[in-house]
């Protein structure tokens, strides 16, 4: 597994049930391995405009996620999971999309 891989892995949900959700692999954390990922979703309406990217099958890498649909990735539904929690993967985004991801994400961490 490496980071831009969109990883199924067993999420809590809002209810406070665990669902295998798809996600992708944006970085390991240190010391233990863990995976920071953020969701992926079709639910298009969850969008946050300037911050989620959707990723439609007109995109280049859309093969190469083997998503079934036009999906949004929600930058700002991040968790952090042990790789044991990961129950597969299904494919991965570009390393341009992957690098784009997580700039987007540092420069909002970053604003004051």
């Amino acid at each position: 597994m490496k980071e831009g891989d969109i990883v199924v892995a067993s999420i809590q949900q809002a209810d406070g049930i665990y669902k295998n959700r798809p996600g992708i692999f944006l970085r390991e954390i240190r010391p233990y391995g863990d995976l920071l990922i953020c969701g992926v979703s079709t639910q298009l309406r969850h969008e946050v405009s300037g911050f989620d990217e959707i990723i439609y099958p007109s995109d280049t890498d859309f093969a190469s996620s083997n998503l079934t649909a036009t999906s949004l990735i929600r930058l700002g539904y991040l968790i952090t999971i042990p790789v044991n929690k990961v129950t597969g993967k299904i494919g991965s985004i570009s390393s341009t999309r992957h690098r784009r991801l997580l700039e987007r994400l540092s420069e909002y961490l970053l604003a004051t």
